[in-house]
């Protein structure tokens, strides 16, 4: 463990439990004042897909540290909220937070959304980088009536939506979208043609600007359709969507309708993850949780 900084006093014990949902709107907080604008009801769904899988550091009683590794599937994790509070930085708590939790992906193959300033500590852990992604914000203003093909997701059979949502991750996720779907505040639209679904996406209030995840979508003609959709009762207030860069039609759709690129990001694995289609990810889901 590294000295600490002078003038501040020595590092207490760090003990580690598995937080509860009142831990997370601490962390929570602290992601906010990161800037990463989290959703205000994020917590719930997140901890619907594992609630074993969200970790918090404490010295002397009080919170310092956390991080969540979320189990998808036998094969996959993703982790998120690396975060120390500010005041205690520099003592060890953030490697050993990393450490402890960790474990509970066992043998799976890890995602995570890494910040630049982090990135070269991951690759040392094992992560390689997949693709950088760009968070882009502005106000978008329908650029016409919602689109008929564009539907309720709620008017459409879970199994269905579950089944799309598959086809564009890395791992089936039934529970958290069950709670991602149905959540008071939360916007959940489907693109359908003949019966079939060519796209989904939601909206959901946070921080800051709302944030929009996942876009999903066959073409960029049913992306822009959603997005249209999704923000049709904001009232020219911002969104924000974080857009893989590798996807060229991802990043000219937002860039077509006026929002700026704010802060980056890179997608990093520790080992292979089941194929899945990359053309299809307009909008990745969260930032937090893959």
């Amino acid at each position: 463990m590294e000295n600490p900084a002078p003038g501040r006093r020595a590092p207490g014990r760090l003990s580690m439990t598995t937080a509860t949902l009142d831990d997370w709107r601490v962390v929570t907080g602290w992601a906010a004042d990161e800037g990463w604008n989290p959703g205000l009801r994020d917590a719930e769904s997140f901890f619907a897909q594992d609630p074993k899988g969200f970790f918090i550091g404490r010295v002397d009683g009080e919170p310092v540290s956390a991080i969540s590794v979320v189990n998808y599937s036998a094969s996959y994790a993703f982790l998120g909220f690396y975060l120390v509070r500010p005041d205690a930085r520099g003592l060890g708590h953030g490697i050993a937070t990393w450490r402890a939790a960790l474990a509970h992906a066992g043998d799976r193959t890890v995602g995570l959304d890494g910040v630049p300033a982090q990135q070269d500590n991951y690759r040392r852990s094992g992560f390689e980088l997949r693709h950088r992604s760009m968070r882009y914000v502005g106000p978008v203003v329908p650029s016409g009536p919602v689109a008929p093909h564009v539907r309720p997701v709620g008017d459409l059979g879970p199994e269905a939506v579950a089944a799309y949502d598959g086809s564009c991750c890395p791992a089936d996720r039934p529970r958290f979208l069950a709670s991602w779907l149905t959540t008071p505040g939360h916007r959940a639209l489907a693109c359908v043609a003949d019966g079939r679904i060519t796209g989904y996406g939601v909206l959901r209030p946070a921080r800051d600007a709302a944030r929009i995840g996942p876009l999903f979508a066959d073409t960029r003609a049913d992306a822009e359709a959603l997005l249209d959709a999704l923000v049709a009762d904001l009232d020219g207030a911002p969104v924000a969507v974080d857009v893989p860069e590798s996807h060229t039609s991802a990043v000219a759709l937002v860039e077509a309708r006026g929002m700026k690129p704010t802060f980056a990001t890179a997608r990093m694995y520790t080992g292979p993850v089941r194929e899945f289609a990359r053309d299809k990810v307009f909008g990745i889901t969260t930032l937090e949780l893959g």
